[in-house]
């Protein structure tokens, strides 16, 4: 069916159309206890071919937006929903994403990040569980029992919506701007309950 090994997903045949579809898993990359874990959703292309989340154009734009706050890929944990290409770049069905569930849970739980951030409606949804306005909601955060604990999931835009659209710059960077906030421990002012 799936098997894992630590962080990585190195067997699973639970949807035979992404099994045809797909040249290879994807897994998430960089640290395995990333303060900032990057969820979208699924592999496109040039990620199947590489075997890496966001490689294309869309990963420039988040490579870009990370360095703009002083991070670097290698600073952060991206992921998906799914872990391999849906035919024609189409979205994962309810049913691919349900199966994929497990390894991006079990991720979440092993990493134990302080942010999660959701790149599009796709992980947005799938992570709220429930329907997501992502570009009226970009930088919203709420508070989600995932991964065996209750953790922050701020909704973003995804990167790639920046090329049909400039003005969804402004919300993308408003999301990243409170990622690394976040990650650096400042929440905005408002005060961590946990650090009394």
């Amino acid at each position: 069916m799936g098997e894992m090994d630590g962080l990585e997903v190195t067997d699973c045949t639970r949807c035979p159309e992404l099994v045809d579809s797909r040249s290879q898993i994807v897994n998430g990359t960089g640290p395995a206890d990333a303060d900032l874990l990057f969820v979208g959703e699924g592999p496109g292309a040039q990620e199947d071919e590489q075997g890496e989340p966001f490689v294309g154009r869309s990963g420039t734009v988040l490579d870009d937006k990370l360095r703009e706050r002083g991070l670097a890929r290698q600073d952060v944990r991206i992921t998906n929903c799914v872990r391999c290409r849906p035919p024609e770049n189409r979205d994962p069905t309810a049913e691919e994403l349900e199966n994929c569930w497990p390894y991006l849970e079990s991720e979440i739980e092993q990493v134990d990040p302080e942010v999660i951030i959701t790149l599009g409606k796709v992980p947005s949804e799938h992570l709220l569980d429930r329907d997501v306005a992502v570009t009226k909601e970009a930088a919203n955060v709420e508070q989600v029992d995932l991964g065996g604990a209750v953790r922050d999931v701020l909704v973003c835009v995804h990167p790639a919506a920046t090329f049909y659209d400039r003005s969804q710059e402004e919300s993308l960077d408003a999301a990243f701007d409170k990622a690394a906030a976040m990650a650096d421990g400042d929440s905005n002012g408002q005060s961590q309950l946990g650090d009394f």
